[in-house]
């Protein structure tokens, strides 16, 4: 576990950059014109997956300077893993296909990166606007373990009892949302490497304001050149399944969403910005 200690200002969050060199590109350019420093811009990890660049973009990650959480995806190129390790039903259709972009990120992925990987912790803890929050992957039960929107309450209510935190910031799952269960926080800021499969090329991430009233969390599409990244996945046959997802907005494989969010395939997002207020202004 790394503990980034308190945070005064912004903190930018984002996940599943997923060898998407111009999205990642474009959301640490984000970062500099919205004046946040490197040391307050945090990655919920899959760093290298379905896109074109894994190599450049692992490294322009690193010399980027952010925190970084480990995905599932660098646990299993970190340790020579035969999949990414994404936690789908064996012989399904997101199964299948993941085989073939691992393959290509696998093969592409030196042993600098390798050993970066592995190093990488599993939870980032920090405070923020007087709250106590764990930034992990998947759950804090599992690195691969999904949460989504539509999950029941007891879900979230079990994985922050094990975070034992006033709030979660987790990825995994690629489509944005903010839970709050008995007061406590669940953020997913999506991810920048696809689209939320909501029928654009947009990507997501978001910024967290913390002050005496609580917590401000604002989601923030993330509009980059996707027909570049596209293009150069065409170019490769074991990605070309994912490469028309960044044009269409919709993801090829759904098969390990639940229904709520199968439902809402192609369906653009507009998601609202919340104020999680601080346990004195809630009654």
């Amino acid at each position: 576990m790394r503990n980034l200690g308190r945070i005064d200002g912004p903190v930018l969050v984002f996940g599943g950059p997923y060898s998407n060199l111009e999205a990642t590109r474009a959301v640490l350019a984000e970062a500099r014109r919205l004046a946040i420093p490197a040391e307050h811009v945090i990655c919920t990890g899959d760093v290298a997956a379905v896109c074109a660049d894994p190599r450049a973009t692992v490294d322009l990650i690193r010399d980027a300077g952010i925190a970084v959480v480990m995905g599932n995806c660098e646990e299993s190129l970190g340790t020579g893993g035969e999949d990414c390790g994404c936690g789908f039903e064996e012989g399904s259709e997101c199964s299948l296909m993941s085989a073939q972009w691992f393959a290509y990120a696998s093969g592409h992925t030196d042993e600098s990166a390798r050993a970066w990987m592995r190093d990488l912790p599993r939870r980032i803890d920090f405070r923020l606007g007087g709250r106590s929050l764990a930034v992990i992957h998947g759950a804090v039960s599992s690195i691969n373990g999904f949460l989504f929107e539509s999950n029941g309450e007891a879900d979230f209510v079990r994985e922050l009892d094990l975070a034992g935190t006033d709030g979660v910031i987790g990825g995994h799952s690629g489509i944005p949302f903010t839970r709050i269960v008995d007061g406590r926080l669940w953020h997913n800021g999506g991810v920048i490497g696809v689209p939320a499969n909501d029928g654009t090329p947009r990507a997501w991430f978001s910024v967290l304001h913390g002050d005496e009233d609580g917590i401000r969390i604002e989601p923030r599409a993330l509009d980059y050149d996707h027909a570049a990244a596209a293009a150069k996945m065409r170019a490769q046959p074991l990605l070309r399944a994912y490469a028309e997802a960044l044009i269409t907005g919709v993801w090829p494989g759904v098969d390990y969403l639940p229904e709520a969010e199968q439902t809402r395939q192609g369906q653009a997002l507009s998601l609202p910005t919340v104020t999680w207020r601080s346990p004195a202004l809630v009654n």
